[in-house]
């Protein structure tokens, strides 16, 4: 069995900048020690990525505050974690869940059973949807998440999400 670790969006503006909150800042040492504990070539993270358009976009019609747009400081994944990471899986989406890192791993999975852990950032929205879409692509494979490297928008909603993960059998791990 593979160990796979997802780290998502652990972006400035998610940490410090646009939408940055306490929360966010406080999980950046943990999700960096988990990273260090799995082989680099079982990394892969996602980045939140948009463009000039976004406040023209259905997301950011309903969520009217600039963030991540590509090429931006705001865009750039937190340095340490960018250092942890090969280039090669480095994954941008346009979307909360990342239909390409499923593929990519619903294929890596029929090559050789995989054990999915999942960090970052937000909980509530891009953490909750990448791991049900890997849930849905790979309903037999282990999937879990860390809560104490994930923040939500809110402490409220990131507890939400972390049952609705659990109510689809998406197991909640300690560090």
């Amino acid at each position: 069995m593979r160990n796979i670790l997802i780290v998502v969006d652990m972006q400035k503006d998610f940490i410090d900048g646009a939408l940055g909150t306490a929360e966010a800042q406080a999980i950046v040492t943990s999700v960096i020690e988990k990273m260090k504990s799995y082989d680099k070539n079982d990394i892969y993270v996602t980045r939140d990525t948009h463009y000039e358009n976004y406040l023209e976009t259905a997301e950011g019609k309903k969520l009217p505050v600039a963030h991540c747009i590509k090429g931006t400081e705001g865009w750039q994944l937190h340095p340490s974690v960018e250092a942890l990471t090969d280039p090669g899986h480095i994954l941008d989406k346009p979307a909360f869940g990342s239909m390409e890192l499923m593929e990519l791993l619903r294929q890596e999975n029929e090559k050789e059973l995989l054990e999915i852990e999942l960090v970052g950032l937000c909980t509530d929205i891009c953490v909750v949807s990448n791991a049900l879409l890997l849930k849905a692509a790979m309903p037999e494979a282990a999937i879990q998440v860390d809560p104490s490297c994930c923040a939500g928008v809110t402490v409220e909603s990131h507890k939400a999400a972390l049952l609705t993960m659990e109510m689809c059998q998406i197991a909640m791990v300690s560090n």
